[in-house]
């Protein structure tokens, strides 16, 4: 998507999107001061607890930013470059990642023409992903976890779905907190952990709004969540803010409806975007301070679907397609490298993933 910028109000905006608010979220006044866009503001959950130790460790951004001794702003932060254009540069990555979700939206005379909704939560598929990885967690996403969790902790699940990121983790596990905007996804959760006799606290609702309910949590999951998260600095300090250890967080390499974009081209003549991606997160939470750990890896093969039919109607619906379309959508999908006998996303085995951590900043 080719983005057409332009400066306002300490910001970076983009053509046709809201403005992010800055001072809502860094503690910037409304006057346009920035010196204090990399600290929140007090009382308000973000990248540091207080501004002498930091998140992390005192030499990432403060030994730049703050004199030691005093505690005073220097009016710089980790790079040598000014507050301001430390803001300027995280406004603009955050902003650009908002319009990049935005231009997602599906046109709304191809939306009004179905009456299906597009976004389609299978819930089926996420619990067959989440029993599958139970009874053989894999990955780096899940020894990192594993290694976080020893000694034994406490875990948050937030977007947790059908339990694929915490379930494998249940035996070193000292409490589950899930939250989750479905709560058919939470039953699912609940009822598995049951299952490893673990009481499962469930939180029905959106993060960041729903972490006021839940206490903080040793580990921090959150998989295949932050391309769904168009205001990602509110997010992700709410993630931080509840992580006693660490933050881990796994997403595709790539916007995971890509895979699509050849079909919706072929259906509705619609070329859909690319972005955002992994990188542009790594990006954002870099420039907010975070020191992020990432690693690349390849997903293998996996069947979450029952049956070739079941992939093709989710896929028929996230397309607007009508019923009597499926069997279109059916030779669509074996053309683009669908396997009617493995039915998994497609283009899903080999599928380059990102597991990205990052330390918490909970006492």
């Amino acid at each position: 998507m080719l983005l057409s910028l332009s400066r306002g109000r300490g910001s970076w905006l983009c053509a046709g999107c809201r403005p992010f608010p800055v001072a809502g979220y860094v503690g910037v006044p409304a006057a346009g001061t920035v010196e204090s866009a990399v600290r929140p503001a007090p009382g308000v959950a973000g990248p540091y607890r207080n501004p002498v130790k930091g998140l992390q460790d005192p030499g990432r951004l403060v030994s730049s930013g703050y004199n030691r001794d005093t505690a005073k702003p220097t009016g710089r932060c980790v790079d040598n470059r000014t507050w301001g254009a430390c803001v300027a540069e995280l406004t603009r990555l955050l902003d650009t990642w908002r319009c990049d979700l935005d231009s997602w939206a599906i046109p709304a005379h191809i939306s009004a023409a179905v009456a299906e909704s597009p976004w389609v939560l299978a819930r089926p598929v996420f619990a067959r992903r989440a029993d599958r990885l139970s009874s053989a967690p894999s990955g780096p996403s899940y020894e990192r976890a594993w290694a976080a969790l020893d000694p034994p902790g406490s875990i948050l699940d937030v977007g947790a779905g059908a339990g694929a990121a915490c379930l494998p983790l249940l035996s070193r596990g000292t409490a589950l907190t899930v939250v989750d905007r479905d709560a058919g996804m939470l039953a699912l959760v609940a009822e598995r952990a049951a299952v490893l006799d673990v009481a499962a606290q469930c939180v029905h609702g959106s993060w960041p709004e729903a972490a006021a309910q839940v206490p903080a949590a040793d580990l921090v999951t959150c998989h295949h969540v932050l391309y769904n998260v168009p205001d990602l600095a509110p997010f992700v300090s709410a993630l931080t803010a509840r992580a006693r250890r660490v933050v881990i967080t796994e997403m595709t390499a790539e916007h995971p409806l890509v895979t699509l974009n050849g079909l919706w081209l072929k259906f509705h003549g619609l070329r859909r975007p690319e972005s955002p991606t992994a990188a542009d997160l790594l990006q954002i939470l870099a420039a907010m301070g975070l020191q992020p750990g990432h690693q690349r890896w390849r997903r293998p093969g996996a069947v979450d679907y029952a049956s070739f039919e079941e992939l093709t109607d989710v896929t028929r619906r996230r397309l607007c397609l009508p019923p009597e379309r499926a069997a279109e959508v059916a030779d669509a999908l074996a053309e683009a490298g669908a396997d009617p006998s493995h039915p998994g996303e497609l283009a899903s085995p080999g599928r380059e993933v990102v597991t990205i951590w990052w330390q918490g900043g909970a006492d």
